[in-house]
């Protein structure tokens, strides 16, 4: 994964963050269901700091779901995104704070639950789980989540995640030899880890779309992300007459204490 100051993060992707927000794959049903399940903890009531929340995903499930999420992002347009999102004042409360993970402005014992979802790999991982068990109370739980291309169940998908490895320098998934999920398992007392799959119907307009949103395509020039974006428009279109593709994904969910 890639490294460098948690501020140019934040810009990289506020730059893609119209692209994050509109085309980012949500979490399925049985995330949350083995996250109540291993972790013991009740999300509805629960106190969350949802750890590099961006434009919300996570953030905005957990509140449906009746946690009070204490939202922390580096990059003000993903948090600008996640805040406009949040509607009306009956619901769950919702603090947002303009932060990373290595170091939480919050007060010790607060929280219940400190989650990553797509965003543990960026942190330090000694500091960013000091923080984590600096900030819950006792019997808390740290949860890490990434939703994760399958490419293996499907040969479009493996073809396109290879042109991306072998067209775009900083791209870094199942295409790479090396690739693997992010260690945050080594970082703490693991009480389980799940892998959850699931399918995602999508257009092709929209896949691409979450491509873009990508840190390995923020950080072309826009001219160099729109060829590599229109050669792939392309082949899919080509593939898939219909305009709608059937992604195979899965969720690596690793919760601890």
């Amino acid at each position: 994964m890639s490294t460098g100051p948690i501020k140019d993060l934040g810009r990289g992707f506020d730059r893609v963050a119209d692209a994050y927000d509109a085309a980012r794959p949500s979490y399925p049903d049985d995330v949350y269901r083995a996250l109540t399940e291993v972790s013991g903890i009740d999300l509805d009531g629960a106190t969350t700091v949802d750890v590099g929340a961006g434009t919300g995903i996570l953030t905005h499930a957990l509140r449906a779901r009746g946690s009070h999420v204490i939202a922390v992002d580096p990059g003000e347009a993903m948090l600008a995104r996640l805040v406009a999102k949040t509607t009306g004042p009956g619901g769950p409360r919702l603090g947002a704070v303009l932060a990373d993970g290595n170091a939480l402005p919050l007060a010790d014992g607060v929280a219940d639950l400190v989650t990553y979802a797509q965003s543990w790999h960026w942190l330090d991982p000694a500091s960013s789980i000091g923080e984590a068990r600096r900030v819950l109370r006792p019997g808390g739980v740290i949860a890490g989540c990434w939703n994760l291309n399958h490419a293996a169940q499907a040969d479009w998908l493996a073809a396109h995640e290879a042109r991306l490895a072998a067209e775009v320098p900083g791209y870094w998934g199942p295409a790479v030899e090396q690739w693997s999920v992010p260690p945050i398992a080594a970082a703490f007392e693991v009480i389980e880890e799940r892998w959850i799959p699931w399918t995602r119907l999508i257009g092709i307009e929209d896949f691409l779309l979450d491509l873009r949103s990508h840190s390995y395509m923020a950080a072309l020039s826009p001219e160099r992300a729109d060829e590599v974006v229109r050669a792939r428009r392309a082949e899919l279109r080509a593939a898939f007459p219909e305009g709608l593709l059937s992604v195979p994904l899965r969720v690596y969910l690793a919760v601890g204490r």
